[in-house]
C-alpha cells in the first residue's frame, strides 16, 4: 500500500477519535429528547418520565418527552433511526416493539440491531390479568372456564397490534384453550378506558397501566403473570398459584441511541442513567407506579435483546400474527 495512504488512514482514524472525544466532553450542550413510541400512560411513558427529571439534574441539560406513537411503534423507531446520531435524540424502546415487529412486518423501514446502540435497560415490568366486575369470576381458574363456556363473548383489549399485551394474551388463549376477540388500541391509556367502562372485559398489561384500578376494585386483578406477587397488588396471586404455571409474561424498557453515536458519548449516556436510577426518589416513585428498575449496561442490553428476538419470533408464528 502506498506510504502516504497509509499515514493518511491513520490520520483519519486519528482524526475521528479525536472528534469523538471531543464530541463527549462538551456533551450535552442542548436539551435531549425521550423519543416515547407510545401515548401517555403505561409503562413506557411512565418509564420515559420516571427518567427524565432525575437525568435532566445528572447530566445538566434539559431532558424532555416526545410522545410520537402509531403503527405498532414504527413511527418513532424509525423517527430515531433516522436522527442524527448524536445523543440528542433517543429511543424509549419498549420490548413489544424491538423485540416483536420484526417477526411482525415483512418489510420493516427500520433494523433492532444494525439501526440502534443499546445505551442501558431502565425498567422491567410483570404483567396483570385483569377483567371488568361484569365477568362473574373471581379467579383465574373459574376465569377460564367461564371462556370456555362462552366462547367468543368475551373481547380483550391490547396496547396495539403486535403489542407484548397483544402477543401475550394469544400465547394465553393457545396456552388455555380459550376464545377471545381482539380489540387493538394506541396504547395502554386509551384501552384502559374502555375496559374500565366495560365495553372491553379482559386486558392483560403492566401495573401500570391497571394497578390503580385494581386496588380500587374497579376491575379484578386475577393473576400477575410473574414469578412472584407485586408489592403493590399483595393479594393477587401469581399464574403459578392461580394454577397456571406454565403462563409467564415480562415486558420490559430500554434507553437506545441511533447507530453511529460516538462511544464517548454512550458512555456517558448510560452512566448518567445508571446515576440517575440509583436515585431513592427514583425507586421510590417506580414503586408506586408499579415497575422495576433493573438497568444493564449496552452490551448486557444488546445481548438480552439479541436472545429474544428469536424467542419472541417464534411465538408470533406460532400465534399467527402478522401486522402486513
Amino acid at each position: 500500500m502506498n506510504k502516504n495512504r497509509v499515514i493518511g488512514n491513520v490520520l483519519a482514524v486519528l482524526s475521528f477519535g479525536l472528534a469523538g472525544l471531543a464530541s463527549a466532553q462538551s456533551f450535552p450542550d442542548r436539551p435531549i429528547t425521550l423519543v416515547v413510541p407510545n401515548p401517555p400512560g403505561g409503562l413506557v411513558d411512565t418509564s420515559a418520565r420516571l427518567l427524565s427529571e432525575p437525568l435532566t439534574r445528572v447530566i445538566g441539560q434539559t431532558v424532555v418527552v416526545d410522545n410520537k406513537p402509531g403503527a405498532s411503534g414504527n413511527i418513532a423507531y424509525q423517527y430515531v433511526a433516522n436522527a442524527k446520531p448524536d445523543g440528542y435524540t433517543l429511543l424509549i424502546s419498549y420490548s413489544g416493539y424491538h423485540v416483536g415487529n420484526p417477526a411482525l412486518f415483512d418489510k420493516l423501514a427500520w433494523d433492532p440491531i444494525k439501526d440502534f446502540s443499546p445505551v442501558a435497560l431502565l425498567t422491567v415490568s410483570t404483567n396483570v390479568i385483569a377483567v371488568h366486575p361484569s365477568v362473574p369470576v373471581n379467579n383465574l381458574k373459574e376465569f377460564i372456564a367461564y371462556a370456555k363456556a362462552n366462547p367468543g363473548k368475551l373481547n380483550y383489549a391490547s396496547q396495539g397490534n403486535g403489542s407484548v399485551s397483544h402477543i401475550g394474551t394469544e400465547i394465553f388463549k393457545q396456552t388455555t384453550g380459550v376464545e377471545m376477540v381482539h380489540v387493538p388500541y394506541k396504547g395502554s391509556g386509551p384501552a384502559i378506558q374502555d375496559v374500565l367502562a366495560g365495553q372491553v372485559q379482559v386486558f392483560i398489561s403492566t401495573p401500570p397501566s391497571l394497578m390503580q384500578h385494581v386496588q380500587s376494585g374497579k376491575l379484578k386483578g386475577l393473576a400477575v403473570t410473574g414469578k412472584n406477587r407485586h408489592p403493590g397488588m399483595p393479594n393477587v396471586p401469581t399464574t403459578a398459584e392461580a394454577g397456571l404455571p406454565s403462563f409467564q409474561l415480562e415486558s420490559w424498557v430500554a434507553l437506545y441511541a441511533p447507530a453511529g453515536t460516538p462511544a464517548p458519548v454512550i458512555t456517558k449516556l448510560t452512566n448518567s442513567v445508571k446515576q440517575s436510577l440509583a436515585l431513592p426518589e427514583v425507586k421510590e416513585r417506580s414503586d408506586a407506579a408499579g415497575v422495576e428498575l433493573r438497568y444493564l449496561n449496552p452490551a448486557q442490553t444488546d445481548a438480552l435483546v439479541k436472545k429474544e428476538i428469536p424467542f419472541w419470533g417464534k411465538a408470533i408464528k406460532a400465534a399467527n400474527i402478522t401486522l402486513d
